[in-house]
């Protein structure tokens, strides 16, 4: 059975290599050769081209590349089969360290002391708080909310994470739903947000949301940190909120058109912290491991491990 390799810019011979080593007999194609349309049983797939996954009679089930499936779950194309995303330790810890590397800059005070430095200014003001001190909200408690608030707490901040549903964890506190979102925020000095892109999050991040986080902080005022979708935030109100204080300080490692257009006023303002979506970057080793692990299992008879649930988009 043949596997397709369907990416629109990112590196579709080395994912075809790697699925080669992981899937040794059969049969891998990249999406623009000569191919059978009736072979795909697979496909494994990044931003797809369009049309990648149309007229494939014998598909099987799609495979993202990444934590996230929306750009498949948006495809008009997508046939009615089963959508894989990936569960692989390897991108949960990139992401938790990331999540871990931003809430202790903000804590830290990495940036001030960067523009420090360069001034050549040796200047404290001694009220450092710890990060018992601090309360960092995930936006999100699926497998890399839940892992990078872990994480969070035994650097010792005051972790809480909401999502639709409840979750429990220990050393996370859980809020659920849309009531408490509220309370949620007003305890929240650093927002993390790790929530999957669906119809019913886009745009999540707005004014009104950044307007309720906590104004009582150890950190001078609340903080944002969006390493999930672009597409889950407004710039102009993260802006609009950076510029009147609603907001201290923002890191954004997604962006709602990739790359950053270099008109972007975030790329210069002064409490911005931008990066290139690059923080949890998929291994092709271990992205393809699991790919093939779960191909084994659906052709046992058995549920693949994050099998993505149509009706939630995620």
């Amino acid at each position: 059975m043949t596997l397709l390799v369907a990416t629109a810019s990112w590196a579709s011979d080395v994912w075809a290599e790697r699925f080669r080593a992981a899937l040794p007999g059969r049969r891998i194609v990249i999406h623009g050769e000569a191919f059978d349309p009736a072979d795909i049983a697979y496909v494994a797939a990044w931003k797809q081209p369009p049309g990648a996954l149309a007229g494939l009679p014998n598909l099987r089930a799609v495979f993202g590349l990444g934590a996230g499936v929306d750009y498949i779950m948006e495809d008009p194309d997508l046939p009615g089969v089963p959508v894989v995303r990936v569960i692989d330790p390897d991108l949960t810890n990139r992401m938790s360290e990331y999540v871990v590397l931003h809430c202790l800059a903000h804590l830290r005070q990495f940036r001030r002391y960067e523009a420090q430095q360069r001034a050549g200014v040796w200047e404290d003001d001694r009220q450092q708080p710890a990060a018992r001190d601090v309360r960092v909200g995930l936006l999100g408690l699926g497998e890399l909310g839940m892992d990078a608030g872990r994480k969070l707490a035994v650097m010792g901040f005051d972790v809480a994470g909401w999502s639709r549903s409840a979750k429990a964890a220990e050393g996370i506190r859980s809020f659920a739903g849309e009531a408490e979102l509220p309370a949620f925020l007003a305890r929240t000095d650093i927002l993390v947000v790790l929530l999957p892109l669906t119809p019913a999050t886009e745009g999540f991040v707005d004014r009104r949301l950044l307007a309720g986080l906590a104004r009582d902080g150890r950190l001078g005022g609340p903080i944002l940190i969006n390493a999930g979708r672009g597409r889950l935030q407004v710039e102009t109100d993260i802006l609009a909120a950076l510029d009147d204080g609603t907001l201290k300080a923002a890191t954004l490692d997604v962006f709602q058109t990739e790359p950053l257009p270099a008109a972007s006023r975030l790329w210069t303002h002064p409490q911005v912290t931008v990066t290139p979506h690059n923080a949890a970057m998929s291994d092709p080793a271990a992205v393809t491991a699991h790919v093939a692990r779960q191909i084994a299992r659906l052709e046992a008879g058995q549920t693949p491990e994050g099998l993505v649930d149509r009706a939630r988009g995620y």
